[in-house]
């Protein structure tokens, strides 16, 4: 199995280019978001215990996730791969991510990170704004300290799967098919064995 993390800022385009690297390379997108939604629709056992800390305002805890996690990974065996979306977000959820997948004689292959100038992400941001209705899309303050709060969490990830030559950083400006060029040749390169 060839698991990827994308990691990238709001308004960097992961959206986009995880559905374009989906569909080339034949993986299983992850996101936590989607997986706590469809546990909670579902009232599964995870579910009802997600759904009992959203409840009360707090954040669902990182044993609840893995343990989705674990749960999408045994209910999608033989497929290509993972991609994995918006975690882990800290190192701790990343060691506990590594331990899971060890488990299941699985690893990340690759952690990439979209790279985008935050004079341009606050610009992509407040254009999304004007059509997205997110209200955490409009105000520059709120723009600015999502940016700060990602730049922090995720250096701390990146740092985490450095020693292990996991890391690429790949420029998120230009067309959306210059920068998912720029993508496939990392995943290529690893694909085929090569340093990155």
């Amino acid at each position: 199995m060839f698991n990827i993390i994308l990691f990238g800022p709001p308004g960097s385009g992961k959206g986009t280019q995880s559905e374009k690297l989906i569909v080339k390379y034949g993986l299983k997108h992850l996101s936590t978001g989607d997986l706590l939604r469809h546990e909670i629709s579902r009232q599964t056992p995870l579910g009802l215990e997600a759904e009992a800390f959203i409840d009360l305002g707090q954040l669902v805890p990182d044993s609840v996730v893995i343990n989705m996690i674990s749960a999408a990974l045994d209910e999608h065996r033989g497929i290509k791969g993972f991609l994995f979306d918006g975690f882990p977000r800290t190192t701790e959820q990343a060691k506990a991510l590594d331990d899971l997948l060890l488990q299941k004689n699985e690893s990340i292959a690759l952690f990439i990170s979209l790279e985008v100038s935050k004079e341009e992400l606050v610009k992509r941001l407040l254009n999304r704004g004007l059509t997205s209705g997110r209200s955490d899309d409009i105000n520059q303050e709120i723009i600015n300290a999502r940016i700060e709060e990602y730049k922090n969490k995720t250096s701390a990830v990146a740092d985490y799967y450095r020693p292990f030559n996991k890391v690429v950083s790949v420029k998120g400006e230009g067309s959306i098919e210059e920068i998912f060029s720029s993508l496939c040749i990392a995943i290529d390169k690893k694909l085929s064995g090569q340093d990155i």
